[in-house]
């Protein structure tokens, strides 16, 4: 028999994972409903929210907007974040190391409107503000600090003399960090790049300020068009967002499940 402290314990882990997850779903039969209002259980099913959300312009612009400023930011953060862990790793000591990763991660310890207003006055002097490269650079400022700290928690069981046997076998630097280093910090590098690409996608504050009308977010457009009305629309737009998220994520697990299974190799 399970003792009723364990018992205790996954009852209060499934209390939180159903608080979590259960208002989340309720925004797809309420996306699906025929009534132009929010209404939960819906009193009939159509689908005209998301003939709306295609059909009109700004909705589809501003979701196209969000999935190329999301895999940029994604990407830059990618590459920028898993640099400074290597840079940490290898050329600082640990006092230094130390100070150095908790000055990384200030972005995800101030709050977002203070770094937002901060953003705008500093994009604002040198013409940023409603462009694409600032949409990238000011959401990447936010996915840096995740992918450090996950490409670090992968390098905390990384072997250098794995480096150091391939330098030994005429591996250069490039060769070697192909083949050796991010091959190895890969789950770590994957999961922080999708972290910052979800982070971005429904980012909302960090938006606000750097969004013009010629430039524009999803979140936002969800944002602007709440403050005027409650048009299910919102509904659709938000499970679009969900759904996507969550493809990127079963994607992501489905690779490293099977680059898991292809390194093992077949069982005898």
């Amino acid at each position: 028999m399970r003792r009723p402290g364990r018992l205790l314990v996954w009852a209060a882990a499934l209390f939180a994972v159903l608080l979590l997850i259960v208002p989340t779903l309720i925004v797809i039969p309420v996306s699906l409903g025929d009534q132009a209002s929010f209404r939960f259980p819906p009193s009939g099913w159509s689908l005209r929210w998301y003939r709306q959300l295609v059909e009109e312009p700004a909705w589809r612009t501003t979701f196209g907007n969000s999935l190329l400023i999301a895999t940029l930011s994604a990407l830059t953060a990618s590459v920028v974040g898993t640099a400074a862990a290597l840079g940490l790793r290898r050329f600082l000591r640990s006092i230094n190391r130390e100070v150095v990763r908790s000055t990384l991660l200030i972005p995800l310890i101030v709050p977002e409107i203070v770094l937002a207003v901060g953003l705008y006055s500093f994009f604002l002097k040198i013409g940023l503000v409603g462009t694409l490269t600032g949409f990238v650079l000011a959401h990447a400022t936010l996915g840096i600090p995740l992918v450090v700290t996950t490409v670090t928690a992968s390098l905390a069981g990384f072997d250098p003399n794995l480096e150091r046997a391939a330098a030994s076998l005429g591996a250069g630097p490039w060769m070697t960090a192909r083949r050796v280093t991010v091959p190895l910090i890969l789950p770590g590098l994957l999961a922080g790049t999708l972290f910052a690409f979800i982070l971005s996608l429904d980012n909302l504050v960090m938006s606000l300020f750097i969004q013009t009308p010629d430039l524009s977010t999803l979140p936002v457009l969800m944002w602007s068009s709440m403050t005027r009305d409650t048009d299910p629309t919102i509904a659709a737009a938000a499970t679009v967002i969900l759904l996507t998220t969550t493809v990127v994520l079963c994607a992501a697990l489905t690779i490293l499940g099977r680059r898991t299974t292809t390194e093992r190799g077949p069982l005898l």
